[in-house]
């Protein structure tokens, strides 16, 4: 899994794609011209000291990578929690990717 890292990349996806959100987190996607997905996890301070910022990231990050092949190819996609994520399990936050992912029609499932 590739992933966004600079601000200006987030930007572009911030500025030229299109959104969704759900309770727990909001999802950008702009077409890329690759056959990879680039992904990006953004949680701001409002949600928690660093130690929950961390956990809800691994969460996001993990459940993208365990349902990676559900997703279609060739997109940026950034992801944002919402303050609702703070103290929620895998569970919750994978059932939210997926259903953003659905919403956008980038989900196979």
């Amino acid at each position: 899994m590739e992933s966004l890292k600079k601000n200006s990349e987030f930007q572009i996806v911030y500025r030229q794609g299109k959104s969704f959100a759900n309770k727990y987190l909001v999802m950008y996607i702009r077409g890329n011209e690759s056959e990879k997905n680039r992904v990006g996890i953004s949680v701001s301070k409002k949600v928690g000291n660093s130690v929950v910022r961390h956990r809800i990231t691994r969460l996001i990050r993990e459940s993208y990578r365990l349902n990676e092949e559900t997703f279609a190819a060739g997109y940026d996609i950034a992801v944002i929690a919402r303050v609702a994520a703070k103290g929620k399990g895998y569970e919750d936050m994978e059932r939210a990717l997926l259903h953003l992912g659905k919403l956008h029609g980038i989900c196979k499932k």
